[in-house]
């Protein structure tokens, strides 16, 4: 018989939200992720100080959309997906840019775009929420509908303020 562990990922933090849980990841003083949590899960205080500053700019930003993070973080991620992510960051609030006008502006393709915009360990921090497809909204997380395109769509109406 075969056993299949669940690894849980070590949270610093879980805070609640206008549209679910988001869990916290920190390493030594810097924030390396931030996942959706199932929206019952329960909160858990932040158990460091970088963790309780990343909540408190969360709580910020979702007071306040115009709030701009100030924040310590440490990314893994390819090259290309680096360019991607500095080039969200670039994007101002209540202002969506396409997948296909990152690829021209970055000389790659709209798939590897979408890709590294999936692929973001830091979302809301760094916006991959405001890009979005030709015809529409595109996906958000790797996922195409559900919940995560419903995070994309709340994150965007509450830029729009």
């Amino acid at each position: 018989m075969i056993r299949i562990m669940r690894i849980a990922h070590p949270y610093q933090a879980k805070i609640i939200t206008p549209f679910g849980v988001l869990g916290i990841l920190c390493v030594e003083e810097a924030l390396t992720g931030i996942d959706f949590l199932p929206p019952d899960t329960l909160p858990q205080a932040p158990s460091s100080k970088s963790a309780q500053e990343v909540c408190k700019q969360l709580a910020a930003y979702f007071d306040d959309p115009d709030f701009h993070f100030n924040l310590p973080l440490k990314l893994r991620g390819t090259p290309h997906q680096s360019k991607v992510w500095q080039a969200m960051c670039a994007s101002p609030r209540g202002q969506t840019r396409q997948y296909g006008e990152l690829a021209r502006e970055l000389s790659s393709s709209a798939r590897a775009v979408g890709q590294a915009c999936g692929a973001n360990p830091i979302p809301i921090v760094i916006p991959c929420h405001r890009v979005v497809s030709k015809t529409g909204m595109g996906g958000f997380a790797h996922h195409r509908d559900g919940y995560e395109l419903n995070i994309k769509r709340w994150l965007l109406t509450h830029e729009q303020r």
